[in-house]
């Protein structure tokens, strides 16, 4: 008696309390907000978006480093020297500054002279070389107009008529290799990143199909009792678009605190070899705007493609339903 009384007050309270709040304690959301595949699939998402993004950035770097490599080559040639019997270095030297200086889309030519040559076989030859003892070639430094370039053929046979020994390098063939290379890298870089965002599409497919068979007899009542299907997949829409960018936006700061942090560290260590070499090769580590607006991307572009996945894996689940059972049983 006194157990059924109690339960009759509790009942009483819980009647006695307004409308809205047992409206307001009675409702839950479809896909649980806090569970651990949601964690999981948060963590898997971030892991995905922060790949995804040191591939775009490093497609970045690659593509600015190849264009500034691109500009330095095309607006250079060189004419090189070689030493021969009887030549008189000086003067061939003087005499191919000069054929290069008279033909238009020449901007300067400059020799190099003995104490420059010796300081660009230093790091091969060592210190204190006499560049006379050996059958070093002396070059010729040419800056070429970019717009409208001289014509390299014409001045080829002037320097052959006057400077048998001189050869003229207008460094094209680094150019195309240079250009293949890049568009190479940018293309693996594409498709890497592809396949990025295709497992990540895969495992929100995986996660909403776990939490639908946690959740189907829910799913299945509300289906048959006449809830839409459109209702039914916006619930989950908005549960894996938040889950969505919270995974992305972790992903993305992660990838852009690397990169600052690259940069910080190429600011740093402007004077050792090892920073010169990466920096050489990579640049100054920094994506620039247009990087970071590629993060950017990448992480909206994560979250829509959540969204986007679980609605489509909710409805062809309905749809799937609607067709097995067509009577509602």
């Amino acid at each position: 008696m006194t157990e059924l009384a109690e339960q009759h007050g509790a009942q009483g309270a819980d009647e006695a309390k307004p409308a809205s709040e047992r409206a307001q304690r009675k409702m839950a959301p479809i896909v649980p907000s806090q569970n651990i595949a949601g964690r999981a699939l948060i963590s898997v998402i971030a892991i995905m978006t922060f790949l995804s993004c040191l591939t775009l950035g490093a497609v970045t770097l690659v593509r600015d480093t190849a264009s500034v490599w691109e500009n330095q080559i095309a607006r250079e040639a060189t004419i090189q020297i070689k030493p021969s019997e009887g030549l008189d270095m000086e003067a061939a030297l003087a005499a191919a500054q000069r054929i290069a200086s008279e033909f238009a889309g020449v901007r300067d030519a400059r020799i190099v002279d003995r104490e420059a040559t010796a300081r660009l076989l230093e790091p091969w030859l060592g210190a204190g070389l006499n560049i006379d003892e050996l059958p070093v070639p002396r070059l010729v430094i040419v800056t070429i107009d970019e717009d409208s370039p001289p014509d390299f053929a014409a001045m080829r046979v002037a320097l052959a008529a006057e400077v048998p020994s001189a050869m003229l390098d207008d460094h094209r063939t680094w150019v195309d290799r240079l250009v293949a290379m890049a568009r190479t890298t940018v293309t693996l870089g594409i498709a890497v990143l592809v396949l990025m965002l295709s497992a990540t599409v895969l495992s929100v497919v995986f996660a909403t199909r776990g939490a639908m068979a946690g959740n189907g007899h829910i799913i299945e009542v509300l289906h048959f009792v006449g809830a839409e299907a459109r209702f039914i997949a916006s619930e989950f829409r908005r549960h894996f678009l938040l889950t969505g960018m919270k995974g992305a936006a972790a992903g993305g700061a992660a990838a852009v605190i690397v990169f600052i942090a690259f940069s910080w560290w190429s600011s740093l260590n402007l004077a050792t070899p090892e920073a010169d070499q990466a920096t050489a090769l990579f640049g100054n580590f920094a994506i620039g705007a247009t990087g970071y607006a590629g993060v950017a991307l990448v992480v909206l572009v994560v979250g829509a493609l959540t969204a986007a996945t679980s609605h489509f894996t909710v409805v062809t689940y309905l749809s799937d339903i609607d067709v097995g059972r067509p009577d509602g049983g």
